[in-house]
This record gives C-alpha cells, structure tokens and sequence, in this order.
C-alpha cells in the first residue's frame, strides 16, 4: 500500500515543491510560446496582417524582389507613409512618389491601369492626403490577389514561421 509522501525527508519535499514550479513555468513559456507562434502563422492568412508584422513584411519583400515585383510593396509603403505626413510635406512626397513608381519612365514603375494613372496625374499638383488611396488600393488588390497566395506556398513564407 502507498505511504503517501510522509514518510520523505522534508529536504526532499522541498525540492520536489521547487521542481513542480520549475516544470509549471517551463510548461507555461512553451504554452505561450505555442499559442504565439500560432498566432504569428493565423497573421500570414491575409495580406494585411502579413503587411502588420515586421518579420512577414521582410520575407514578402524578399519574396518580391526574387519575382522582381518588389515595386509594388515600395509603393505601397511609400503611400502609408504619405497618408501619414504633415499637409507641409505632401507636395514634396506626392512629387516623389510619382516620380518613383507612377511616371511612365519611373524607375520602379507599378502596373496601374490608366484611367488610375490619369487622375493621379491631374491632382499631383493640387495633392491631398487621400491623393494615392485609389491607386494604393489597386496595388494592394493585385498583391493580395497574385503575389500573395504564391508567397504563402514559397519556401520565403515556411522560412519566416520557422524563424518565429
């Protein structure tokens, strides 16, 4: 028949109440740990959490830039940036990003239909903080529509959770 645990020297007890409180927190770091990286992995579901997370917003730029399309997440960074500058700003920055990534000899040219690129070039001389918004969100849709679904079955997508 089992004694229970009296008949232990009290040392013993002691460390083995100090083990179960180890283990507990131990088991508690993986729990949480677990419970994030699922998290972080339910975030690369949809492009706009992708976009939120520091780590999947590198692997997706690298991503683009092997399918040499990186463009179009510049863009897209560029006009969050632009929605979020002073009214003193705006007329510097809306020039740029036209020059960067709408102008037809741009640099970094982004695929954009031409009714989108003709309002955008009639309002660059009077810009407004919602100047880019349509063109923005036509970008984001060719993302969130083309490149991210092939994102998520690359191995840029499987490195990124592995490293979370």
């Amino acid at each position: 028949m089992c004694k229970g645990l009296s008949h232990l020297p009290s040392s013993c007890l002691e460390k083995a109440k100090g083990m179960r409180v180890k283990l507990s927190h131990l088991a508690e770091k993986q729990e949480w740990a677990l419970r994030h990286r699922v998290q972080e992995e339910k975030n690369f579901l949809d492009l706009e959490s992708l976009l939120n997370s520091k780590m999947g917003k590198q692997a997706f730029r690298w991503f683009l830039r092997s399918e040499f399309s990186e463009e179009n997440l510049e863009f897209w960074l560029a006009c969050e940036d632009y929605r979020m500058s002073a009214q003193t700003q705006l007329g510097a920055k809306a020039l740029s990003i036209y020059g960067q990534f709408i102008n037809s000899e741009a640099p970094q040219e982004v695929n954009l239909d031409s009714e989108t690129k003709g309002d955008l070039t009639s309002m660059i001389e009077e810009p407004s903080l919602d100047t880019f918004d349509k063109a923005q969100q036509c970008i984001y849709s060719l993302m969130a529509k083309d490149s991210f679904p092939r994102f998520l079955r690359s191995t840029y997508c499987q490195e990124a959770l592995k490293a979370l």
